[in-house]
């Protein structure tokens, strides 16, 4: 008898990057790659979309649609070219309004899109309609997805086997078109007897002409047993990975998952063991140069217990070693518990993972919940949809004081119509004041990314590529090089050497060191010194010298992880000094303002 068919998508350029490179792989690098993944007998790839849209203009200067076309090019017209979507917010970084969204699928169908696989983080269905009826419109495949993953122990209320039918329901009840189902563990800790029943009672619900599939990460360790308790229980397709960005945070490998199915009656995509691992050679040698963060390669047994999505942990610990605060990784993980049972049990899963980790960061930089963070505070609301529970009524009254918000059950898609800033006329409008074109992608572009778009457009963005030569033997970058470090308060220039080589050491000029430019306090420094809490970049400053203010008004507002942090005036009084101007980086405890 002929062994069953499993559908075998490959994560490597996107989830794949997502989780290991926080998505900052160059297109140019990784082509050859695509081209021996062809080779190898691949004909389904992840190869756009989630946050591997707005990396490439935050920090590639790379056109997306541009990357698109190139892949296309690549693989050919046959390919089944899937990208990862987030309901309302499709790739945006928030929600966006109905004409966005179908710009969004008129796009992406555009520049070579077969499949989108769109998934809401609180698992409401209401938030997955108007994008369907997009995807479908444009000619795609849609694959409808229920996010999962395992509550943190003590924890229920959801994410069993009877919410996700209860999900599934009424995915079926709501009429949206679709081609496939997938169900989603982003986090990789719903653990495998649960896979089991939640895949054998959606087969049982769907019958068995509906294509459905697992995905899921190593991150918690389980990966592997979830997959072939997903294939037990009747799945069509699993995604994987290759070497080396598999396993860890990633997907598990394709060689992996080829050796655990041995002797099984499963058919891996008519993949050969020869020709993947060819295709994993050509990988590396395209990669060779990029740094793997070591957390991108770990198992932690501890992420049940703080569920963070492969794909948002290397991003969020390479935000954390740009700011200097690494060293506190483990307690915002920590500190994730009891940020994902009081926020109402949204799936671990962008943009829901983000909210969780910039809420436990706020926690632990700051005090428990004596900031919110904007996301999860709109989250806790209401503003993005309902959570699957309701999230604790002392956190959303925290919320709506600290946001100045009241709760809604508006529809999100509502609310953003009104937006004027989510609208096409108002990029429109900005592209032609800054001079740019107003195609259709640069609308997009814009909507998708604010002025980090529009900077890109205009050529202003920053490369930031994390590329070193890697120890083959130790994992770990070689230290050679040029570096400045700080002694006492001094900086000197310091040369790193290998083996017995000279090493000379100087009091660093100020050529090498250039300083800020600071503003010029009217009335000089006050009395009453005001000093970063933690890392990050001044995004806006509301007060100037001179101005009077009352105690707890905002002076500035910094931005860090990706959250907006507000700079209060510790007592009623008036702004003496503003020592720092917008977009400059920050340190911990660094002078901010003074007042008297």
């Amino acid at each position: 008898m002929a062994k069953k068919y499993i559908d075998v998508m490959d994560t490597t350029f996107r989830d794949g990057f997502q989780s290991v490179f926080g998505g900052r792989v160059l297109m140019d690098d990784f082509f050859p790659a695509v081209e021996a993944a062809k080779k190898a007998g691949i004909t389904h790839f992840e190869f756009g979309g989630g946050a591997r849209f707005q990396s490439l203009y935050f920090y590639l200067q790379e056109d997306a649609f541009k990357m698109m076309d190139g892949f296309r090019e690549i693989v050919g017209p046959d390919a089944n070219l899937q990208v990862l979507s987030r309901g309302i917010n499709t790739v945006m970084l928030d929600t966006g309004s109905r004409e966005m969204i179908d710009l969004f699928a008129k796009m992406f169908a555009k520049h070579g899109t077969t499949t989108v696989r769109n998934f809401d983080a609180l698992n409401d269905v209401n938030n997955l309609e108007y994008s369907a009826q997009c995807i479908k419109k444009h000619g795609m495949n849609h694959e409808v997805v229920v996010t999962m993953m395992d509550l943190p122990p003590g924890c229920k209320g959801a994410h069993d086997v009877p919410f996700y039918e209860k999900t599934l329901r009424n995915i079926l009840d709501s009429g949206i078109d679709f081609d496939s189902v997938c169900f989603k563990d982003a986090s990789g800790t719903a653990n495998p007897h649960k896979v089991y029943e939640t895949i054998a009672m959606a087969r049982k619900l769907l019958g068995d002409s509906v294509h459905l599939r697992l995905h899921t990460h190593e991150t918690a360790g389980v990966s592997v047993a979830s997959y072939l308790a997903a294939l037990e229980a009747g799945a069509n397709g699993i995604d994987m990975a290759a070497s080396p960005v598999s396993g860890g945070t990633s997907q598990p490998d394709i060689l992996t998952m080829l050796h655990a199915t041995k002797g099984t009656n499963y058919n891996l995509g008519d993949l050969k063991l020869e020709k993947v691992l060819k295709y994993e050679e050509r990988l590396k040698e395209c990669l060779a140069e990029y740094m793997i963060p070591p957390e991108a390669t770990q198992v932690s047994p501890l992420i049940p217990f703080s569920p963070m999505p492969g794909g948002a942990l290397t991003a969020n610990t390479q935000m954390m070693r740009d700011s200097g605060d690494l060293d506190k990784f483990d307690e915002v993980i920590a500190a994730m518990k009891e940020v994902v049972e009081r926020g109402g049990y949204g799936t671990s899963v962008t943009p829901v993972s983000q909210f969780y980790w910039q809420q436990a960061y706020a926690n632990v930089m700051f005090g428990p919940w004596k900031q919110i963070a904007p996301g999860y505070g709109r989250m806790v609301l209401g503003y993005f949809g309902k959570t699957p529970v309701e999230a604790d009524k002392e956190i959303i009254e925290l919320a709506a004081q600290k946001l100045k918000l009241d709760p809604t059950t508006e529809n999100p898609l509502d609310i953003a119509d009104r937006d004027e800033t989510k609208s096409i006329a108002h990029w429109t409008k900005v592209l032609e004041e800054e001079g740019l074109e107003t195609t259709d992608e640069n609308i997009f572009i814009a909507g998708a990314c604010d002025q980090k778009g529009i900077a890109f457009l205009k050529g202003e963005g920053p490369l930031m590529v994390r590329k070193g030569k890697q120890n083959n033997n130790s994992g770990e970058a070689e230290m050679a090089g040029n570096y400045t470090v700080v002694v006492d308060g001094k900086k000197y220039s310091v040369q790193v050497a290998e083996g017995d080589a000279d090493i000379q050491i100087s009091e660093a000029t100020p050529a090498t060191t250039p300083t800020k430019a600071v503003p010029v306090a009217t009335g000089g420094a006050g009395s009453v010194e005001i000093h970063s809490q933690t890392p990050g970049n001044v995004w806006k400053i509301l007060k100037n010298p001179g101005d009077s203010v009352a105690e707890g008004e905002v002076i500035m507002i910094l931005e860090a992880m990706k959250m907006e942090i507000d700079i209060a005036a510790p007592q009623a009084g008036k702004i003496a000094s503003i020592n720092v101007n917008v977009n400059d980086a920050v340190a911990d405890g660094q002078l901010l303002a003074t007042m008297e």
